[in-house]
């Protein structure tokens, strides 16, 4: 993971919504849909979307179209490689 891509990540991970969404989509294992991310949290649905797109421009979730609707899915390996690269900098 290069220096760009690790600092976009961890800009994404600044926001206490956006970790929140990532618990929450971690918890359910399978995928979230925008709206029951908007319920779940106390922001409007703009806001929601603004941090939605953070996540998924930092690969941190993966977006799929089902129909109308968008699903999240946590990505997995990006999350593993950004942790790889903190404990790098721990050593």
């Amino acid at each position: 993971m290069d220096n760009k891509k690790f600092e976009k990540i961890s800009r994404a991970l600044s926001d206490a919504s956006r970790i929140t969404i990532l618990q929450e989509v971690r918890k359910k294992q399978e995928c979230m849909y925008c709206a029951e991310i908007t319920d779940m949290l106390d922001l409007t649905q703009p806001s929601v979307s603004h941090h939605l797109k953070q996540l998924v421009d930092a690969d941190l979730l993966i977006s799929e179209k089902e129909g109308r609707n968008i699903k999240y899915l946590l990505n997995q390996d990006v999350l593993a490689a950004y942790i790889d690269r903190l404990n790098e900098l721990r050593k």
